[in-house]
């Protein structure tokens, strides 16, 4: 496994494992499967609602807490301070855990305005021990010059939709400027052609490998946290196995040419919802 090093100097491994959209009970398995498979960094959220599967799965692994690094989100809902505070609470709850290794704000809600409340709440829970960093996800530039203006620490990540056909350079440049660290959902495209693309099959016949794996390879080339989302205990093994080869320029100039501006999710700036 490769590390960062996020902005207060905890290590986060670079390849994680996402559950977005898996049911709790399927969580659970699936989560027990990665664990077993090597996974050291599991990435839910309130919003998934499969919080409890994944405690589930962390309690009956075996494996030592402080080797897992745990990551969750706090809903649009939650933004006010006292109600951000009582979201986080919820969530160690139903993980059954006493602390987070990352916890973010799930999105700026733009039109709600109260981002900068909730980052005061993440920035108490970070002051007070209860998170080792905290962050947000989709943020764009506007929202996190706000938060960097107004609060007092600095994100440790920004998890943000990034794949080839969206690979946000003026983001992570940001980011990059700021010290803080690139996290990529929905890092394979979904499933929606990215990996049927010629010329990533170009790039993983040169290399003896798939294409997801090339795709993942990219996001670690670029610097990027990545957190690929698998119910299939073949597929999770595989897209943990992308350590022993290296694209070289070549394979990543080809890559570039898939770059289409297309967003997959919601647009940050104008997602609002809070249900």
């Amino acid at each position: 496994m490769e590390f960062v090093t996020l902005n207060n100097g905890v290590r986060m491994p670079r390849l994680g494992f996402g559950v977005w959209q898996v049911p709790d009970d399927e969580a659970a398995t699936a989560v027990a499967t990665a664990l077993e498979a090597g996974y050291r960094s599991i990435d839910t959220a309130a919003l998934y609602r499969n919080e409890e599967g994944v405690g589930r799965a962390l309690r009956a692994s075996g494996v030592p807490r402080e080797e897992v690094f745990v990551t969750s989100k706090l809903w649009n809902d939650a933004h006010g301070y006292d109600a951000a505070l009582r979201a986080f609470d919820a969530s160690l709850e139903r993980l059954g855990l006493d602390y987070l290794d990352l916890y973010l704000i799930h999105w700026p809600v733009p039109a709600q305005d109260l981002y900068p409340e909730a980052w005061r709440a993440l920035e108490k829970l970070y002051a007070d021990g209860r998170v080792r960093a905290v962050g947000v996800s989709n943020f764009t530039v506007e929202h996190l010059e706000r938060v960097l203006q107004e609060g007092s620490v600095v994100p440790a990540v920004n998890q943000i939709e990034l794949h080839p056909q969206l690979p946000q350079a003026e983001l992570r440049g940001h980011h990059a400027g700021h010290g803080i660290v690139t996290e990529a959902w929905s890092p394979l495209g979904q499933g929606r052609g990215l990996l049927e693309e010629p010329v990533l099959a170009e790039v993983a016949a040169r290399h003896g490998v798939t294409p997801a794996q090339v795709v993942l390879r990219w996001h670690l080339r670029l610097g990027n946290v990545v957190i690929p989302k698998s119910v299939t205990p073949s597929r999770i093994a595989e897209n943990l196995d992308v350590f022993g080869f290296e694209l070289d320029d070549e394979d990543m100039a080809a890559i570039a040419s898939l770059d289409a501006g297309r967003r997959l999710g919601p647009d940050p700036a104008t997602f609002n919802q809070v249900s």
